[in-house]
C-alpha cells in the first residue's frame, strides 16, 4: 500500500525538494514547482468555494510565498493544521494567508508565526497525533471555526456529510488550484477504515469518502479543515493517492485534541 502525505514537497533552506511518500493526505500542494500552473485544478470531485461561507479556511506558505499546506483559524490569534505541515518549514519562514480566496490576488492578510505547538508524541501521520497549532503575530479579521465538545459525538457517525476545503490538486501529480475548493464527503465507520488502512487508529483519526472513490482531498490540502457546518471535526492528514475506490481520506480526529487546541489557541496577553 502506497500511503501518501497530502503535502508532497518539502521546503528545506528555501529550496523545494521532492520527498519519499509517507502516509499523509493529499492536501498540501506546494506552490512553486508546478509546470501546469495555468490549469485550475481543485479538490478531486469538488467545486469552487467561497470564503464568505468558510472564512476560517486559510493556507500556509513559506517565506517566498509558495503554498505548501492548508490550515484553519481556531481563535483570533491561532490556526490548527497538520503536524507534518508545521514541521515541514522552519517557524520563521511560515506565513499564514487568511481572507484570500484566489491565491493570485493580494487580498486578505499575511501573518508570520510566533509559536508552533505540535501534538505530543507525533512522529508520522500514519501513527496519529497529526495535529499542530500555530500562533500568529497579529490578529485575524476572520471568524474562527467551532471546535467539537463532548456533546458532539454524533458528528462522527457513519454517513455524516462533511465538507473538506483546500487549494490542493485535482489529482495526483496535477496542477494546484488558484481558488479555494470544497467537496462533500461522508464519514466512514471505524471498522471500514481499519479494513482500508491497517494503521488506522480510531482515537486519533477519522475517515471520510465514498466507497467508489471520485471525491477526495489531494496534494496541497494537508492541514486543511473537514467541517460539519462550521464545526471543525477533522484535519487533512493522509491517504492512499487521491479519490481511489475503498481508499477514503484519513483526517486527524479533532475532538480528541479539542482541549489542547483551545489551550494553545488562547490569545496571549501582550507583554
Amino acid at each position: 500500500m502506497s500511503v501518501k502525505s497530502r503535502r508532497s514537497l518539502l521546503f528545506v533552506s528555501g529550496a523545494l525538494l521532492a520527498v519519499a511518500a509517507v502516509a499523509v493526505p493529499v492536501v498540501a500542494g506546494t506552490a512553486a514547482a508546478d509546470p501546469a500552473s495555468a490549469n485550475q485544478p481543485r479538490i478531486v470531485g469538488g467545486e469552487k468555494a467561497s470564503l464568505s461561507d468558510h472564512p476560517y479556511a486559510v493556507y500556509l506558505t513559506d517565506a517566498g510565498g509558495n503554498q505548501f499546506c492548508g490550515a484553519v483559524i481556531v481563535s483570533s490569534t491561532a490556526v490548527a493544521t497538520a503536524a507534518h505541515c508545521a514541521k515541514a518549514v522552519a517557524k520563521q519562514d511560515i506565513r499564514v494567508v487568511a481572507g484570500r480566496e484566489d491565491k493570485r490576488t493580494t487580498d486578505g492578510q499575511v501573518l508570520s508565526v510566533s509559536k508552533v505547538w505540535v501534538g505530543q508524541g507525533y512522529s508520522d501521520p500514519t501513527k496519529g497525533t497529526d495535529i499542530a497549532v500555530l500562533t500568529v503575530r497579529g490578529q485575524f479579521d476572520q471568524r474562527p471555526a467551532k471546535l467539537p465538545d463532548s456533546g458532539d459525538a454524533g458528528l462522527y457517525a457513519k454517513g455524516t456529510q462533511a465538507t473538506v476545503l483546500g487549494w490542493g490538486r485535482i489529482a495526483d501529480g496535477g496542477a494546484r488550484s488558484d481558488y479555494l475548493r470544497s467537496a462533500e464527503v461522508p464519514l466512514v465507520s471505524d471498522t471500514e477504515c481499519k479494513t482500508d488502512y491497517s494503521v488506522y487508529d480510531q482515537r486519533t483519526m477519522v475517515c471520510a469518502g465514498y466507497a467508489e472513490g471520485g471525491v477526495d482531498a489531494c496534494q496541497g490540502d494537508s492541514g486543511g479543515p473537514l467541517v460539519v457546518g462550521d464545526t471543525l471535526i477533522g484535519i487533512v492528514s493522509f491517504g492512499d493517492g487521491c479519490a481511489k475506490a475503498n481508499k477514503p481520506g484519513v483526517y486527524t480526529r479533532v475532538s480528541t485534541y479539542s482541549d489542547d487546541i483551545k489551550a494553545q489557541a488562547k490569545p496571549r496577553l501582550l507583554g
